[in-house]
């Protein structure tokens, strides 16, 4: 039996839950929740490093002497720190939504070409990737790299605060266009052309790596006992498609949360043009797998309305929007790629105006509002359905959805109309699931991933909703073929 501590950093909140592994089955206790920290100075957003790893700190105290098999972390993709030769971290992490507006991802295709770039690392072209921002730092801060010697991504800076080691584990690493798709390396030379050293990107680890342990500084200022830090999946989504818990069979998975992950595991990277046009990417999975996928606006258009709506006096809960939600009738349909959907603040207004200019009928009522964006996000799942299956000349019979997004049962009934496909919802935290059974297989407790899905079929009950009314959908479906991009 062994105990594990996952600390799982989504890009609203973040927490440390405690997974104990015993006779093939998993049982988890969140010990600490928190709000994942951002700071706003001279107009750009950041992550407020200190204070998340003050609260990963405080989930290390609410755990105490408790004896640990293993420590991981896992975040959300492509954002990054740099490191001094000393050691010390040169800047906060910048945060990937101050790159909606800027123009770092077109100076770096046209130096280097968009179609070279996703040839070679297969990456989604999105304007936050690590490679666009590696560029505009170039660009905007060039004494903060000429001054850096490794670049970690969020999870592995963690590792780092916690343990001393400098590594990048693969999944994360996948995430900003910096590997090569079918080697796993990373493609250097793209940073080569840009002017920028690869000598940057430190070394890679599997899934499943010890890293070290915990430094003496940090258990004494923690009261913990000393344990290994053992690298997870570091993106939160390679966590989370890791205990998707099917069995064989043509399936897909979304990990829903403030992002949609909507894809399939494969052996080996799809980079042909098509794959581009459509917006996959392939990231490094579990056992060298790739999760080729698509990213989705998710639950932030649902979240930004409720921000919205609480600045303004208006305090509603998730559970009684969705309710809302529910018993409206009406609802219009947005396109959630725009990159005004996808900046902070003010959503329904930006939703207003879209339906303005869209000849659609304006939401009246928060309910309708929230349908809107649930209807927009099934809808946009059944695209990126039909894509997929059209990408791998196949037909896909189940979506598999987990993580947080399992719990709006509006939002998995319209997926399962839209869709018209049976999906199957849970186990709710994903994430922190697969990276404790990740770290597991360090341990050899878990075998490989085939044993992981049956620990977590062993342990957490899901939720199956069958299509019902389908046709009420198919208008709805041709007003977003309309709308979108």
């Amino acid at each position: 039996m062994g105990s594990y501590l996952a600390f799982d950093l989504g890009a609203e909140s973040g927490r440390a839950i405690l997974g104990e592994v015993n006779n093939d089955k998993l049982t988890l206790t969140e010990r600490h929740r928190f709000s994942n920290p951002t700071t706003r100075i001279n107009g750009r957003t950041y992550w407020n490093l200190p204070s998340q790893f003050e609260e990963i700190k405080t989930g290390l105290k609410k755990i105490g002497d408790v004896s640990l098999s293993g420590i991981g972390v896992d975040t959300w993709g492509v954002d990054f720190g740099l490191i001094s030769k000393s050691g010390a971290i040169l800047s906060l992490p910048s945060h990937y939504r101050n790159f909606f507006t800027s123009t770092a991802m077109a100076d770096t295709h046209q130096a280097l070409g968009e179609g070279i770039v996703y040839a070679k690392t297969g990456i989604q072209t999105l304007p936050f990737n690590t490679l666009y921002q590696l560029f505009e730092m170039k660009q905007r801060s060039p004494e903060l790299l000429s001054c850096a010697k490794t670049l970690l991504w969020m999870p592995d800076l963690f590792h780092y605060l916690l343990t001393g080691v400098q590594k990048a584990e693969r999944s994360i690493a996948s995430t900003g266009s910096l590997l090569d798709a079918r080697t796993g390396q990373y493609a250097g030379e793209l940073l080569e052309k840009l002017g920028i050293s690869p000598s940057l990107l430190p070394a890679l680890v599997d899934p499943g790596t010890p890293l070290g342990e915990l430094t003496s500084d940090i258990v004494q200022e923690c009261g913990c006992a000393i344990a290994p830090v053992i690298a997870p999946a570091g993106h939160d989504t390679g966590s989370a498609v890791a205990a998707v818990p099917a069995t064989q069979g043509n399936w897909c998975y979304i990990s829903s949360g403030t992002w949609s992950l909507m894809g399939v595991e494969t052996a080996d990277a799809i980079t042909t043009p098509e794959a581009k046009a459509a917006g996959f990417t392939n990231e490094a999975g579990v056992n060298r797998s790739i999760r080729f996928l698509k990213n989705i606006a998710g639950l932030w258009l649902v979240q930004e309305c409720r921000r919205f709506w609480v600045s303004q006096g208006r305090e509603m809960s998730y559970a009684e929007l969705t309710a809302m939600a529910s018993q409206a009738r009406q609802f219009a349909v947005i396109d959630p790629s725009r990159s005004e959907f996808m900046l902070p603040g003010e959503m329904p207004t930006k939703i207003e105006s879209f339906c303005k200019a869209t000849s659609q009928p304006i939401p009246a009522s928060p309910g309708e509002f929230i349908l809107t964006c649930l209807a927009t996000l099934a809808l946009t799942y059944r695209r990126t359905l039909e894509s997929l299956e059209k990408l791998l000349n196949r037909k896909i019979d189940t979506i598999h959805i987990v993580g947080g997004g399992t719990q709006n049962k509006l939002l998995n009934q319209l997926t399962a109309d839209a869709c018209n496909r049976q999906v199957i919802a849970g186990p709710i935290e994903a994430t922190a699931i697969g990276n404790v059974l990740v770290q597991a297989m360090a341990t050899k407790e878990v075998r490989d991933l085939s044993h992981l899905r049956q620990i977590v079929r062993n342990s957490f009950p899901v939720e199956t909703y069958d299509s019902q009314d389908v046709a009420r959908l198919d208008q709805p479906y041709r007003r977003l073929m309309e709308v979108s991009a």
